[in-house]
């Protein structure tokens, strides 16, 4: 089966590449966790403005990765949530709300699944993260959750 790659998928490809694999594959895995989408000729048309996209997040070198690496180091990323009256959450903070308040933070887009969280945020306070920019080098920022 011919797909459109919608993120990277490890061992597969990037952002916008055309792949063919296994009908299984992209009927179980592909598909449903919206990896990919099914190729046709308007899809085709789609695959400029994923990589697009994908060229606006991409980190050009290991500079670049460290220029960004620093500016996250130092950035005051902060979440702002309801909590109940015991300091609990409603819900909880995930690595979409983290890139969300990167992005309010220090206007760096950073894509979700570079993030690295330990599990759902469920409590305020501090908590530390760390950011895959690039081979070998990880940014570990602070994100402090702050009642609303």
């Amino acid at each position: 089966m011919k797909l459109i790659l919608t993120r990277e998928v490890a061992g597969l490809g990037r952002a916008g590449d055309v792949v063919t694999v296994k009908d299984g594959f992209a009927h179980n895995f592909l598909l449903p966790r919206g990896n990919a989408i099914a190729w046709s000729l308007g899809g085709e048309k789609q695959i400029e403005g994923i990589r697009r996209a994908r060229a606006s997040r991409e980190v050009r070198d290991i500079d670049h990765a460290k220029e960004i690496k620093a500016s996250l180091e130092t950035a005051t990323i902060t979440v702002t949530v309801k909590v109940g009256t015991s300091g609990r959450l409603f819900g909880s903070v995930t690595d979409k709300d983290v890139a969300a308040a990167i992005k309010t933070a220090t206007g760096l887009d950073i894509d979700r699944h570079n993030l690295k969280l330990a599990g759902h945020i469920k409590k305020v306070g501090t908590h530390a993260v760390k950011i895959s920019l690039a081979h070998q080098v990880v940014a570990n920022a602070t994100v402090t959750v702050v009642a609303a």
